[in-house]
C-alpha cells in the first residue's frame, strides 16, 4: 500500500537552547565589521509571506516561527517585533534573555531605533530583505538619532549559518486559460497599456504571485503556495524580461510563455535594473513592495521612478468570471470534506484520546480523498482548550494536546485546489460548553452576520467596514488584535493583496471579484480561542429598493457548517437567525449529495434552523 506524503509535517521549531551561541556568533560577526547591530526581518528578496528554508533567517537566529516579525540585534541587546497574532507565541518559542518581545501595535520598530539607537552606532541592514518604503522609515529614525544605517554586501546570518539550506529549484508549471479566464499574452498587454498611459518605458515586478498571475504559470519554490521565485520587467510594448532559474523551466513552459518573453539568469536582473536607468528609462516600481536593492540600483544608474503601486495588483484581485466559477467549485468540494471531518470529530472526540495532530492528519486526508488536493494552503492551526488562545499556533509534537472534554478546539485550515484556494475556521465545542463560552461565540457570530451582510456603495475600503465585525464585541468591552480579513488569491497566496479588511487605512476600495475572508475572533489567554471565517467575494453594485444608489455587497463562499452548541439564541436579534438558518441551508444543498449516508444525517441535524 503506497502511502501519501503529507503536506505540513510536526516537528518542534528551533529550541531556546540553540539560539544563544547563534546570536553570540552573529555579535561577533558584528564587532569584525565594525557594525553596532543588524535588522532581521521575517522576509526574503521577494517580500513575500511565505518564504524557503534558506530563507528562514529570523527563526533560526530566535526561534520564532510566526510569519511576520523583525529582530534588532546589537551586541549590548537585542529586540524582536510581532505584531497582534504572535504575542503570546514569540514568549513561548524566543529566550526572553536574549530577545526583548516588542508589540508594534505599541511601539512601531522606527520610533523604538530612534529612541534606542546611540549617537555614533551604525545600524547594518541587508537591502535585498527590506522595502524601499521601510528603509525610508528606517534611515529617518537613525538620523534622529545621530546613528548610521549601513547597507551590507552579504547577509550577516547567512555568513554564521552553518549548513544553510540552499535555494529551492520548484518545478514551473502551466497554469491553463480554461482555470485563469485569460491568456497570459492578453494580461502582458492589458498591463503594458497601463504602462503605455502613463508614460512609463517599464515597470519592475518583484512579487512571485503577480509574475505567476501574469504569466499563467505556477511553481514550487515556497511552502503551501505555488510561487515561482523569480523577478520580470514588463516593456510598456507588452514584451517581458523574466529573470529565472533556467533549471525550473521545461520545454512545454518555454513555449507556453513564447517569444515575447526572455528568460534571463538570475544574475543578470541587476545589470538590466542598471541598463534602464543608463538609458534614462522612466521606469515603475512599487515602493512597498520592491526591495532597497532594487530601488537604488535603478535610483543610483539615472532611472526616472515612478513609485506606484505593482500594475499586476488590482487586476489579480479582481477575479473574473471563470476564476469565480472555479472558486466556487473549490470551496463546495472544501466544504463536502470538512463536513466529513465535523462528523468524524463528532463521533472521535467524546473518548477522550483525539489529539490536535491527529485532527490535522484526519482533515489533511479527507481532502485529498477529493483527487483535487494539491497542498494545503497553510499549516493548519489546530488548537484545543488554550492553544486555541495563540492566534497562529502551530502543532508540533512537544506541544500536541488532547481535545479534553468542556473545552473549544479552534480549527483554522484551508486547501490549495487547481481552481481556487480555499481558508476557513471552525470553532467547536467538545462535549457541553460553559455560558461564557456560548455567549462569547455568539458575540463572535454576530459580527461575522454584520460583515456578511454589508452593502456599501463604490469606494468603501475594508478599514471603514471592520468597525461592523467588531461592534458587538466592543460593546461587551472585548475585541481582537489581527484583521478582520484578507484578500486571498486563485490558486496563489492565502493571503493575498492590496484589499484587506482591518483597522488599518492604506489599501485600495474593495472592487467586485476581490475576494476576503471574514474573520472576527475573541481569544481568553490560558482558556479558549474562538473564530469564525469564510471567504467571501466583492459582488457588483445593485439596486437598493427606496435606495438611490447601487450598493456593493458579500457572497458568502465557504460552506460548512457553524456549531449550534455554541450559539445563545437569546442573543440574535430575528435578521442574524434568518441569515444563519439560510446559511445553513445553503450548506445542507451544497455538500449533503457528495456525503455518506450516516455524515448527511450528521449534517441535518448540524444545520437545523434555530428558531
Amino acid at each position: 500500500m503506497t502511502v501519501r506524503p503529507r503536506f505540513q509535517g510536526f516537528d518542534d521549531p528551533v529550541g531556546i537552547d540553540e539560539t544563544p551561541a547563534r546570536v553570540a556568533a552573529l555579535k561577533a560577526l558584528l564587532a569584525e565589521r565594525a557594525l553596532d547591530g543588524f535588522l532581521v526581518p521575517r522576509a526574503d528578496e521577494f517580500q513575500g509571506e511565505y518564504v524557503p528554508k534558506h530563507a528562514e533567517r529570523l527563526a533560526w537566529i530566535s526561534g520564532f516561527t510566526g510569519s511576520w516579525g523583525l529582530a534588532a540585534i546589537f551586541r549590548h541587546r537585542a529586540a524582536i517585533f510581532i505584531d497582534g497574532r504572535y504575542t503570546l507565541q514569540v514568549r513561548e518559542q524566543v529566550d526572553l534573555n536574549l530577545f526583548e518581545p516588542i508589540a508594534v501595535h505599541d511601539v512601531a520598530p522606527h520610533d523604538w531605533l530612534a529612541a534606542n539607537l546611540r549617537k555614533g552606532d551604525r545600524l547594518g541592514f541587508d537591502p535585498w530583505l527590506h522595502t524601499a518604503a521601510q528603509i525610508g522609515q528606517l534611515r529617518a529614525a537613525c538620523e534622529k538619532a545621530g546613528a548610521e544605517l549601513v547597507p551590507c554586501k552579504d547577509n550577516l546570518i547567512d555568513a554564521v549559518w552553518q549548513n544553510q539550506p540552499a535555494p529551492p529549484l520548484g518545478a514551473v508549471s502551466v497554469y491553463p486559460e480554461s482555470l485563469s479566464g485569460e491568456s497570459a499574452t492578453d494580461k502582458r498587454h492589458r498591463i503594458a497599456k497601463i504602462l503605455h498611459a502613463e508614460k512609463a518605458d517599464a515597470a519592475v515586478i518583484t512579487l512571485p504571485e503577480s509574475i505567476c498571475w501574469l504569466l499563467n504559470v505556477r511553481g514550487a519554490d515556497v511552502p503551501h503556495t505555488p510561487f515561482a521565485l523569480s523577478f520580470a520587467i514588463l516593456k510598456h510594448d507588452g514584451t517581458l524580461d523574466w529573470f529565472i532559474d533556467e533549471r525550473k523551466l521545461s520545454d512545454a513552459v518555454r513555449a507556453h510563455v513564447g517569444n515575447a518573453v526572455a528568460i534571463e539568469k538570475p544574475d543578470a536582473f541587476l545589470p538590466a535594473l542598471k541598463a534602464l536607468g543608463e538609458a534614462k528609462k522612466t521606469v515603475r516600481v512599487d515602493r512597498a513592495t520592491a526591495a532597497q536593492a532594487i530601488w537604488a540600483a535603478l535610483e543610483d544608474s539615472g532611472a526616472t521612478l515612478k513609485a506606484e503601486s505593482d500594475p499586476c495588483l488590482l487586476p489579480k484581485a479582481c477575479k473574473n468570471d471563470v476564476e469565480l466559477a472555479g472558486i466556487r467549485a473549490a470551496h463546495r468540494r472544501d466544504g463536502a470534506a470538512l463536513t466529513r471531518f465535523l462528523a468524524w470529530l463528532s463521533r472521535a472526540s467524546p473518548s477522550g484520546n483525539l489529539t490536535e495532530i491527529e485532527t490535522v492528519e484526519k482533515l489533511e486526508d479527507l481532502r485529498a480523498e477529493t483527487g483535487a488536493l494539491k497542498d494545503v494552503s497553510f499549516d493548519t492551526i489546530s488548537g484545543s482548550g488554550p492553544n486555541g488562545a495563540i492566534v497562529h499556533y502551530r502543532v508540533t509534537r512537544k506541544t500536541n494536546r488532547k481535545l479534553g472534554q468542556g473545552e473549544l478546539f479552534l480549527l483554522d485550515s484551508g486547501a490549495q485546489y487547481e481552481d481556487g484556494t480555499t481558508d476557513v475556521t471552525r470553532t467547536i465545542a467538545i462535549g457541553t460548553p460553559s455560558a461564557e463560552q456560548r455567549r462569547h461565540f455568539t458575540l463572535v457570530l454576530k459580527g461575522h452576520i454584520a460583515l456578511a451582510t454589508a452593502r456599501f456603495p463604490d469606494g468603501t475600503t475594508g478599514a471603514h467596514l471592520d468597525a461592523l465585525a467588531r461592534l458587538p464585541l466592543w460593546r461587551a468591552g472585548l475585541d481582537f488584535d489581527h484583521g478582520t480579513g484578507h484578500g486571498v488569491g486563485h490558486y496563489l497566496s492565502v493571503h493575498e493583496g492590496p484589499q484587506n479588511i482591518s483597522k488599518r487605512f492604506g489599501p485600495p476600495p474593495l472592487k467586485p471579484g476581490m475576494v476576503c475572508s471574514n474573520e472576527p475572533g475573541f481569544y481568553k489567554t490560558g482558556a479558549y480561542g474562538i473564530r469564525i471565517e469564510n471567504l467571501v467575494i466583492v459582488t457588483p453594485p445593485q439596486d437598493v429598493p427606496g435606495g438611490d444608489r447601487a450598493m456593493l455587497g458579500f457572497e458568502t463562499v465557504t460552506l460548512a457548517p457553524i456549531d449550534r452548541a455554541l450559539i445563545d439564541p437569546a442573543l440574535l436579534d430575528a435578521d442574524e437567525r434568518a441569515w444563519l438558518n439560510a446559511y445553513h441551508a445553503r450548506v445542507r444543498e451544497a455538500v449533503a449529495p457528495d456525503l455518506s449516508p450516516a455524515d448527511r444525517e450528521w449534517l441535518i441535524a448540524a444545520t437545523e434552523p434555530i428558531a
